[in-house]
């Protein structure tokens, strides 16, 4: 393995856990920064393109969250991510997250991720969110059919 790659490798895990962190906290600028301008997320067998629409999935999410529990405290946490360099610009992953609110465990699913190096900034260009699982009662189930970041 080369140093550009150890460099991209470590790059892509710190973008994965800046998502999680600034998501979590409301910090929706920070978080869409971390996409590319044209990225692609898709949530719930919905399509969104570029940051603004991006940018709409968290703030839609915090608004139902609000409506969901007094204290809206949301913590997403990841493991088991697997990163494969694609090219010199290019990257991919796999991940798994599991979402704790005040209740404990909320829904569980995992993250396929697409990369590319724009300027000198490792950026998603394309996220899917992959829900396999929530706890009856809990906000994943009340959204059933709503969005989820």
């Amino acid at each position: 393995m080369t140093l550009d790659e150890l460099i991209a490798r470590e790059a892509i895990r710190d973008l994965v856990a800046r998502y999680n962190a600034n998501g979590d906290s409301g910090r929706f600028d920070q978080v869409v920064e971390l996409f590319a301008p044209d990225a692609v997320m898709e949530v719930n067998g919905r399509t969104y393109r570029g940051r603004d629409e991006i940018r709409s999935i968290f703030t839609t999410t915090a608004a139902e969250l609000r409506g969901f529990s007094e204290l809206p405290v949301l913590r997403h946490t990841t493991s088991t991510l697997q990163i494969d360099l694609t090219g010199p610009t290019t990257a991919t992953s796999r991940c798994y997250h599991v979402v704790l609110l005040p209740h404990g465990v909320d829904h569980w699913g995992r993250y396929l991720d697409e990369y590319g190096l724009v300027g000198d900034r490792w950026l998603f260009t394309r996220r899917r969110v992959l829900n396999d699982g929530y706890v009856p009662g809990g906000f994943r189930d009340a959204l059933e059919g709503g969005g989820e970041s």
